[in-house]
C-alpha cells in the first residue's frame, strides 16, 4: 500500500456548520505533505479526523489499512502508538524538565527499562540539538528550543506517522528555518510519513513533496511546491502571494453590517 493515510469522501461538521466537504487526499509513505488555507479553512480538523479524535459524518479515513472511524479505543490507543503529534505551541508539560517531556510517550507506551530510555531521550535531545538543555523546565528555554523538544517528543516512538500543527506559529525567521529543516530531515532518517499544517508559504514549500491547499473545507488546489508556486489559480496566488483581494473573504459570510444595523429597512 503506496499511501499511509487515506481520505475517501469525508463529510464533517457542527450541527449546520460544514467543516469539509467530500474531501479526497492521499498521504504517501515517506513523503512530506502540507495541508495549507487560512485560518478555518478545516487544516487542524484533518488531523483530528486522522488521530480519531472525532469520526467523520461520512466517508472514510483510513490509516495504514485500517478505517479509524471503526476502531474501538483498544485499537485507537494501538494506533496512535505509531504516530507523533507536534502540537501547536509545543504544548510541553510546564512540570516537567525537556529530558522528562521526552521521555513521557517511552514512559507511556513501552515497558523499557530506564537506563535506555535514557540513552533513548539523549539520542533524541542530540536529533534536536538540545542534548545538553536536557535538565531546564520549559520556562527557563526560548519558544524556538521549546518547538524542537516538542519535535524531539514527538519522534520519541520513531512513529510511522508525523503529525504538524502549525509548527512555524510564532518563531522567529531562524528558528523557523531550523524547524523546517529538521522536519525534513528527521521525515528521511526515519522513513516515516509528515502531514505539515501550516500557512507559512515560504517554509512549507522549500520541505514539502506535495501540498493540498484548502478553502471552506474543499480542496481548490494540489500539487508540487512548484506547480502551486506558477499556479494561475485565483484562491493559490492569492494565498502564496498574501494578496488582500481575491476569492477568501476578509468578513465572515453573513448579514451585511447595514441589515445588522437596520439601515436598510427603509428602503424596502
Amino acid at each position: 500500500m503506496p499511501n499511509l493515510v487515506e481520505i475517501r469522501d469525508v463529510q464533517f461538521g457542527y450541527g449546520d456548520r460544514t467543516i469539509l466537504s467530500g474531501l479526497r487526499m492521499d498521504f504517501p509513505r515517506g513523503k512530506v505533505i502540507a495541508v495549507m488555507g487560512g485560518s478555518g479553512s478545516g487544516k487542524t480538523t484533518i488531523l483530528r479526523l486522522i488521530g480519531g479524535q472525532i469520526r467523520p459524518q461520512s466517508g472514510s479515513v483510513i490509516v495504514d489499512g485500517q478505517q479509524v472511524q471503526t476502531l474501538d479505543n483498544s485499537g485507537l490507543y494501538a494506533m496512535r502508538r505509531k504516530m507523533g503529534m507536534l502540537f501547536q505551541h509545543g504544548a510541553l508539560f510546564t512540570d516537567l524538565d525537556v529530558f522528562d517531556n521526552v521521555a513521557f510517550p517511552m514512559r507511556e507506551h513501552t515497558n523499557l527499562p530506564e537506563t535506555m530510555i535514557r540513552d533513548l531521550v539523549l539520542l533524541k535531545l542530540q536529533a534536536v540539538g538540545l542534548r545538553n538543555a536536557y535538565a531546564l523546565k520549559p520556562a527557563e528555554i526560548s519558544g524556538g528550543m521549546a518547538r524542537r523538544v516538542a519535535l524531539a517528543r514527538a519522534i520519541a516512538l520513531d512513529p510511522q506517522l508525523i503529525m504538524y500543527d502549525e509548527p512555524f506559529a510564532g518563531l522567529d525567521p531562524i528558528s523557523m528555518g531550523v524547524t523546517a529543516n529538521l522536519i525534513r530531515k528527521l521525515n528521511d532518517a526515519l522513513g516515516s510519513t509528515s502531514i505539515l499544517v501550516s500557512h507559512d508559504v515560504h517554509e512549507s514549500f522549500a520541505i514539502a513533496d506535495y501540498v493540498y491547499f484548502l478553502s471552506q473545507g474543499k480542496i481548490v488546489a494540489q500539487g508540487t511546491p512548484e506547480q502551486m508556486q506558477a499556479s494561475e489559480d485565483p484562491y493559490v496566488k492569492q494565498f502564496v502571494h498574501a494578496e488582500a483581494d481575491g476569492p477568501v473573504p476578509f468578513h465572515y459570510p453573513g448579514k451585511t453590517l447595514a441589515d445588522d444595523l437596520g439601515l436598510n429597512e427603509g428602503r424596502r
